[in-house]
């Protein structure tokens, strides 16, 4: 179900042409309970304080291979490599990602649906839930490219028109993570701050974003007290495995100079009581295959 755009207050305002600031997240993180799905009570309140979760192993070896050879199929395809959903670094020319597979791609459309993890995202989040967001990411050994750090919401906000922080993502690792390969990297508890970025969004700035983000990435004083204040952790883990994250948690990931490849496959859930209005720092939304206007719910 398609829903028309309109205006709603800003609780969480960002790109205003201000200086940067740090303001508290008025919303709440988690808001089912234990009895409403497959994550137990501690391991909520674990997400609840550190923003983040992570599942030793969400998908079997059977699963993994089908996931992994789609993801090589869809890498190597000219077609998908021309797309306009399709990220090209600049330097190397390699695919960096590949965006709306939860709609191109039959494979990864059953995964993003799957219970175990639609589950969890209702859970978490209280509500039924839509895809607001599908992507497959690539880090090939010695070239991938570094994701600055950020918070998700931030972006999903000034440039989508998200009102609130109510949305979660799952990052389905379809190779090992190691430290040294650019894994994910959180700054636990940072999601309960919500970091006002300066400046302004520029025209069409998500065709240089998903290339390299520039506006909407925090300040390095505030990154460095950030840093101090929460720490940063290295999530590493095998394939088959993944991690879910509050929407507003500060995070990154390294470049990978290592011979191994890292590559997931990344689904956002948002509440269907919290669905896109017109954006709140950029003169016009991002197209739908980034930030989706079709809020029929998953699974």
């Amino acid at each position: 179900m398609s829903q028309t755009l309109h205006r709603v207050k800003d609780a969480y305002p960002t790109r205003t042409g201000s200086d940067y600031a740090v303001l508290d997240r008025p919303d709440p993180v988690v808001r089912g309970t234990a009895a409403d799905g497959p994550i137990d009570a501690d391991t909520l309140q674990g997400f609840e304080a550190r923003g983040y979760l992570a599942i030793e192993k969400l998908v079997d070896a059977e699963e993994l291979a089908v996931l992994q050879a789609e993801l090589r199929r869809m890498s190597r395809d000219p077609g998908v490599r021309a797309d306009e959903r399709t990220i090209i670094e600049e330097k190397s020319r390699q695919v960096r990602s590949i965006f709306d597979v939860h709609r191109s791609s039959e494979v990864f459309k059953t995964i993003a649906n799957d219970p175990r993890v639609v589950g969890r995202a209702r859970q978490i989040l209280g509500s039924e839930v839509y895809i607001h967001q599908s992507r497959v990411n690539f880090k090939p050994g010695f070239e991938g490219k570094e994701f600055s750090r950020h918070s998700d919401f931030e972006t999903w906000h000034a440039e989508d028109g998200m009102p609130t922080p109510r949305a979660v993502s799952i990052s389905i690792s379809l190779s090992d993570n190691y430290s040294f390969n650019g894994p994910l990297m959180i700054m636990p508890g940072s999601h309960q701050k919500y970091v006002s970025c300066g400046g302004e969004t520029p025209e069409d700035n998500y065709k240089k974003s998903l290339i390299m983000q520039g506006a909407g990435t925090p300040d390095k004083g505030t990154l460095t007290r950030f840093a101090d204040e929460y720490g940063i952790d290295v999530l590493e883990g095998k394939a088959g495995g993944a991690v879910m994250f509050d929407s507003n948690c500060m995070h990154a990931s390294n470049g990978n100079v290592s011979p191994y490849p890292r590559s997931n496959i990344f689904i956002v859930f948002n509440s269907v009581e919290n669905t896109l209005v017109e954006p709140f720092g950029a003169a016009e939304p991002r197209p739908d295959y980034i930030g989706a206007r079709d809020f029929t719910p998953a699974g």
